[in-house]
């Protein structure tokens, strides 16, 4: 990981590879060409005021993810400048927002990747601020190497990154950098976890990964095996690993607070590898099943972080591990699955198989009687048919804790949209053989496995769904701070929902 500091030096003075400076477009009520943000004076005053000029005609706008590199002017330590965009300047002085500070700052730390030493000097309005800029370069230096010859690697990540305009001996601006250094490095490992081969990382791995964190880290942990799942009637998780030669796990993670007056519960679908089962997946769509354990990995990332956050609530986190495989053994379409809550799923596909591990660990996470129950999943293609492949979907049967999960993902800077569980789609699911089959209507497919999932939550327990199967792997190439491969996707979110929590600023009903 890249090491953090923060700094109130003098730009000129400073020994790094390069500094970071923003740039911005011409506002509405401003056009023109690139706006040299704040924290960079002294790089403009160098260039005797022009450094927007220089800049255009280098080509630079300020637009959101443009890099432009220029020497760093005579009398500077560092000899080189690098300009990213921020996007709009501000209509206002309130500061830049701080999804375009991270967004910047991801940027800056990949393309310095090779680098010692960079010293950031974005506008900081606010301890906020420096928080932002520290998430972004953490998450934007990433890369995993792991599998790669030592000597054929390329460049490495970015080493140290120097943060000006953030007060070192300043209480909130060094809570901030912390509680962005704990949040990055966790969701960095789930990234770790996402990229591992299938071969590499199966539920009984997974399961080992998870204690061994848990150990570290003062939470404390269950791991159910086949025998411990087949004794308590886990009929979903069992069905779905049952064609694989990796037995399934169902993975407890529990960290306490001696203050908490909350109890949130967190459920990750963690298929390690996908085939579809049976209902083989057709050619072209196996090459990135292996992220199919995204949801697992991002409940995971967010318990070990509330726990390293000291968070005043407690928070369960319950990993459904499986790999879904086709052979003598599987599960066929057509069977039927006795549930952990005792309810009877028709399997006509195999491939609707998250939703199946899921229910399980819903049921348990319900006999806890939380205050409420997130579930994320990499679930349907329908939803990434929906919102893309940057954007999740919320269900929940709370409109107010949609609402107030909604708003966290769009605060922390994870794009989601809230969507619906209509009523009338339930009917789809209704089985000739069983209490309910675990598919329905084609269209809105995304909205029918919600509503199965919301049949295996706990009466009077408030929950919500999050369907991360579009952002949760980036096949494309990297921007922002998100890279190329698994991403983390709500791994943000869920902590922001378990702080929110801790401060009783959750709906009533959670």
């Amino acid at each position: 990981m890249t090491a953090l500091t923060l700094s109130t030096a003098a730009v000129p003075g400073l020994r790094a590879d390069a500094i970071v400076i923003g740039v911005a477009k011409g506002s509405a009520s401003k056009p023109g060409g690139p706006v040299v943000a704040p924290g960079a004076e002294a790089v403009d005053q160098a260039y005797d005021g022009g450094l927007s000029g220089v800049l255009e005609t280098l080509g630079a706008s300020g637009a959101e993810g443009e890099v432009t590199k220029l020497p760093a002017p005579a009398g500077f330590k560092a000899p080189l400048v690098v300009a990213v965009g921020l996007g709009a300047r501000p209509e206002k002085d309130s500061g830049y927002d701080t999804e375009a500070l991270r967004k910047a700052a991801g940027v800056a730390a990949r393309t310095l990747a090779g680098s010692k030493k960079a010293v950031f000097a974005l506008p900081l309005t606010d301890a906020a601020d420096a928080g932002a800029v520290a998430e972004g370069v953490l998450l934007g230096a990433y890369s995993f190497d792991a599998y790669k010859d030592n000597g054929k690697n390329g460049k490495a990540p970015l080493a140290e990154a120097a943060l000006l305009g953030g007060k070192p001996r300043d209480k909130a601006y060094k809570a901030a950098v912390e509680r962005a250094t704990a949040v990055a490095e966790e969701l960095n490992r789930a990234r770790d976890l996402i990229n591992m081969p299938p071969n590499d990382l199966d539920p009984e791995a997974f399961a080992a990964i998870a204690q061994a964190a848990a150990k570290e880290h003062g939470i404390k942990v269950q791991v159910l095996d086949e025998k411990a799942l087949t004794k308590g009637g886990y009929g979903g998780i069992l069905g779905v690993g049952a064609g694989s030669a990796s037995g399934p796990r169902l993975v407890k993670l529990s960290y306490t607070s001696s203050k908490a007056k909350k109890h949130l519960a967190l459920v990750g679908k963690g298929i390690t590898y996908d085939s579809g089962g049976i209902s083989l997946k057709p050619a072209g769509h196996n090459e990135t099943m292996k992220c199919d354990m995204s949801g697992a990995a991002a409940v995971f990332a967010a318990v070990v972080a509330a726990a390293r956050l000291g968070l005043e609530v407690n928070v369960t986190g319950w990993l459904a591990l499986a790999e879904n495989m086709p052979s003598g053994s599987a599960t066929r379409p057509g069977d039927v699955l006795r549930m952990y809550s005792g309810k009877t799923v028709e399997v006509l596909n195999t491939d609707a198989e998250g939703r199946l591990v899921l229910a399980d660990a819903l049921w348990a996470a319900s006999a806890e009687k939380p205050d409420a129950i997130v579930d994320v999943a990499t679930l349907t293609g329908a939803m990434m048919l929906a919102l893309g492949s940057r954007t999740f979907g919320i269900m929940a049967n709370d409109d107010a804790f949609r609402s107030a999960v909604h708003e966290a993902a769009e605060e922390v800077g994870e794009p989601a949209w809230p969507m619906p569980l209509p009523e009338h789609l339930r009917k789809g699911m209704d089985s000739a053989t069983a209490d309910i089959a675990n598919m329905g209507e084609r269209m809105g497919g995304g909205l029918v496995a919600g509503l199965f999932l919301r049949e295996f939550v706990g009466e009077g327990i408030t929950w919500a769904h999050l369907d991360i199967a579009g952002p949760a792997f980036n096949e494309g190439g990297p921007f922002g701070y998100t890279p190329k491969g698994g991403t983390g996707s709500a791994v943000r979110t869920l902590v922001r929902v378990a702080e929110l929590a801790a401060a009783g600023n959750l709906p009533k009903g959670a």
